[in-house]
Formats: structure tokens, sequence, C-alpha cells
């Protein structure tokens, strides 16, 4: 693996219609992981994308009266709306109907073939539509898919050509047991590995009953299973088949971010074959939770489906960003609602950070003339000095810690921290007090210093999760540039130089009412 590129991916999304708060909390914590590692000085390369093959994009086509390719170009627009709604930060978004992609999945198909991982079969079985994936009695509910309850299971019989997937079982086991890391959270492992004992079936991966797909290259009635084809966006995108340098500069990904539903497909068929063609798998594979609404899984097919537009006219991308990093501990199913996500963005946001802004850069327009004094001198750095100082390194290293083990929501927790532990030294010294007393003139110039630099740091802490009002609190602070150009060289204390002007505005985060 290079450590000169940190390569992340979310799924590619299937485009039977548009994005809801689910889709949208695997791209914003993809996101704000990305914009970390750019913070490290890491050169990251971003990539998310659309799902656009299949038979269930043929039949919500055919519903409309379109042909997929119609209902695909008129769709993906919607989703890229709504990334560029939340300030999402990719590098590149593919779409399975590119020719980028296409031509490269039938390179990698071939070279399954030759290397005698195919092989021509007779699938008898069941399909779930919804999921596109086969199924066994085992995953049935009810004789239903638990995912797509609404959906009748279909029982297919046609000719396919298979993956030797079996023969892949105890490798992937020693993967997953040798190493914590290639797959998370814990829970998510051992399931895949208690699955894994059981042993594995070859895998179909083509269809013959439809043409919607990337034809099999060596027999053009086939077309690739949608999975199959679609798993390959991760390596067709850095390059795979057409640019050597790329895909050996930025393969294999750091981390795979997906949802738990897809879990099997990237820890067990996407691997295996990866091995079959000896290439490099990803470092980690993290399988996020599902959001709820009444214990139900958010969904289109179930109605609870919500548009994040729905919230960010309330809330901005900010504190949308925030609330679920925040409040949905990350990889585990977490419940939604609003009452939760007013309470969350009114006491972190509106008060213990919005709050703090304005009363700390009100204080510098009113006792020193929005201008910033000289730094304090090590003589007049006091316990308290040390104190906010101290929060600030151990939040930052909570925060690197958090972010190592893929968890935003510790991230969150640990800038927060630093955020309370500046209001509770607020109120220890008391600025408005020293500024009755001109005799406490120097005194008051430091304890401001320190509270403006705080500042300057928590902006940077906080660019990943809330990168509009970070940036506002960075030029309100006299700094050039966008913050999110810089790295943490600059999270260095006493980085403000004597002279900046300090200027105030509005509340980052007005107050929402709870009503």
């Amino acid at each position: 693996m290079s450590e000169a590129v940190f390569y992340l991916t979310t799924p590619i999304y299937y485009v039977n219609d548009v994005p809801h708060l689910g889709h949208a909390y695997c791209t914003v914590a993809s996101d704000i992981v990305c914009r970390y590692r750019r913070l490290q000085g890491r050169d990251v390369h971003f990539l998310t994308g659309t799902d656009e093959h299949g038979e269930k994009i043929l039949r919500t086509a055919q519903e409309k009266g379109m042909s997929p390719k119609e209902w695909t170009d008129e769709i993906v627009p919607r989703w890229l709306e709504v990334w560029d709604a939340l300030d999402i930060t990719n590098d590149d978004f593919i779409r399975t109907t590119e020719e980028r992609h296409e031509k490269p999945v039938q390179t990698f198909v071939q070279a399954l073939y030759d290397k005698d991982e195919i092989y021509l079969g007779t699938y008898r079985g069941l399909y779930c539509v919804g999921c596109e994936a086969f199924k066994t009695e085992d995953d049935l509910v009810d004789g239903r898919c638990p995912l797509h309850p609404n959906r009748d299971i279909e029982h297919l019989e046609e000719d396919n050509y298979f993956f030797r997937l079996s023969k892949y079982a105890e490798p992937l086991i020693e993967r997953y047991t040798s190493n914590e890391r290639a797959l998370m959270p814990e829970g998510r492992r051992n399931e895949i590995v208690g699955k894994l004992r059981q042993g594995l079936d070859d895998l179909s991966i083509s269809r013959v009953s439809f043409d919607w797909g990337i034809p099999i290259p060596w027999d053009e009635k086939h077309v690739i299973y949608v999975w199959i084809d679609a798993l390959q966006n991760y390596t067709t995108a850095v390059g795979y088949g057409q640019d050597p340098e790329m895909f050996d500069r930025v393969w294999p990904a750091n981390v795979h971010m997906i949802g738990k539903d897809i879990l099997w497909f990237h820890s067990v068929i996407w691997p295996a074959m990866l091995m079959a063609l000896d290439l490099p798998l990803p470092e980690t594979i993290f399988a996020t939770g599902f959001l709820q609404i009444g214990g139900e899984k958010m969904s289109k097919s179930t109605l609870t489906g919500i548009s994040p537009h729905d919230l960010i006219s309330t809330f901005g991308s900010d504190g949308y960003r925030y609330y679920f990093m925040r409040d949905i501990s990350f990889g585990q199913d977490g419940e939604f609602s609003w009452e939760g996500m007013v309470s969350r963005y009114n006491a972190d946001l509106a008060n213990d950070f919005g709050n703090l802004v304005s009363r700390v850069s009100t204080m510098v327009k009113r006792y020193l003339n929005g201008t910033l004094p000289a730094p304090p001198r090590g003589d007049e750095v006091t316990e308290a000095e040390r104190g906010l100082r101290a929060a600030f390194e151990n939040a930052m290293d909570d925060v690197e810690a958090s972010f190592d083990a893929i968890s935003p929501t510790q991230a969150a927790k640990a800038a927060f921290t630093f955020v309370r532990k500046a209001n509770s030294y607020v109120e220890e010294v008391a600025p408005w007090s020293l500024a009755k007393d001109e005799s406490n003139r120097r005194r008051l110039e430091v304890v401001l210093y320190e509270l403006t630099e705080a500042l300057r740091l928590m902006s940077l802490m906080l660019s990943p999760f809330i990168p509009r009002a970070a940036q506002e609190l960075w030029t309100r602070l006299g700094q050039e540039g966008e913050v999110a150009s810089h790295t943490f060289e600059a999270a260095r204390w006493g980085g403000l130089a004597e002279g900046t002007k300090i200027v105030t505005g509005e509340p980052l985060f007005p107050r929402i009412e709870e009503e």
C-alpha cells in the first residue's frame, strides 16, 4: 500500500431513486474522514459514484416509460445536487455506464476466465431484485427478503457463468482472523467469519434474461451480474486496465466505506475476485449501521426515505453533518429524530461553540478595539492557560486516535472537550472583571489572546465536521485563504500574530426553536 495516497471510497449508489438520509450518512462520514486526512498533509483520493446497471434499474426505467440510460441520465444530477449541498469534497465521481468503467470491467472478467476462475453452468434458485442478489431459503424471513419485504422473491433458472468463489473461503477466513483492521467493526467481522466457516458456493456472475449491463466479452448474449460489474468501480476509477501508473500509485484502497446491507459483496465476493487475479486487497472494509425511524430501516420502499434537503433547509450543511456524526454511534444502527437533531444542534453548535465565538470576538472588539495584543511570554502563562493548552493537546491526540479507529463519532466528542474547556476557562478567568481595572490590562490581553487562539485551533480541528462555519471563523480571525488548505502544522499554539484584526458577525449557529 502506498503511503503517499490515502484512497477512500463510498459505495456507488443504486440510482433507482433519489438519495435519502441513509445514503448521505455514509457519504458525509467518508467526507469527514478525507478532510481530516488532508489536514494531516496526506494526498487524498476520494471516490464516490453511481451504480447504473442491473434489472432493478431496467424495471424502474420501464415503469417510467424511459430507457435505462435516459433514466440514469435524469436521476444522477439529483444525487450530485445533494453531495454539493452537503459540501462533499470527492475527487472523482464514477458512473458504471461510462466507457472508462465498462471496458476495464470486461478486461477484469476476461482475466478471470483466462485463469479458469469462471465456468458455464445453470443457476436454479431465488433472486431478490431489490437487492440484485441471489438468495437462499435461510436468507429469507417468512419467504421474503428482510431488506425488501414488499417485493416478491423470484425463482430463476437460467444458464449463467460462475466464479469459483468456493475455493476462497479459507483464504478469507485467514485474512479476517489475522488482521482485525481488514474488516470493521468487530461485530461485522465476526459475522462474516462465521458465515465463511459454513463454506461458500460458487457464484453466478452473468444474466441472460435481460440486456441492461456490460456484455461478457467472450459470450455477448450474457451480461455481467450487476455486483461483479459494480464492485470493480473501485479499481476502474483509478486506472485498472487503462492507466497502470495511476493504478499502481493509488490502489489498494485504504478504506471501503459501505453500509452493512452490502457487507457480503464487499467482504467476500470482492476480495475473492482480487485474490483470484493476485491484486492487492483493500486495507479496511468498514460497514456502517442503518439509520432508522421508529426502529425501521430508512428506505424509499418503506416510505421512511427522508431527503437530506428536508433537513439542510433548517439546520444547514454544517448542522446536518455534525448531528449525524455526533449522535449516531458510527458503525452501529442509530435512530434519527427531529427533536434529537434540534437538541444536539442547540446544545453543541449554538450554545457551546457558537456562543463561545460570539463572546470572545465581542470582548476582543470591546476591550481591545478588535486588535490582538502580543502573545503571552512564558512568565505570563498561569495554570489556567496551561490547562487550556493541555486540553487542546489532549483533544488533538484523541481526535487522531479516533480517526485512526475510523470513528468520527468519537472524534467529534474529543474535539468538543476542547470547546467545553475553553468555555470553562472563560468563566474561570472572567475577562469582564479584569476589564474593570486598568492595572489588569496585560492580564486581560493574555486571556483574550489565549481565547482567540483557541478559536483559531477550533476552526482547524472542527473543519472536517462543520466546514462552512470553520471557514467563516477562520476569516473572522484574520486568517488568509481557506482553512481546508492548511494542515495540522498550523495547529500549534501561538499562531496568531500581534496586530491581527478580529471581526464580529452574525451567530454562526442561530438557535433553533424546539417547537
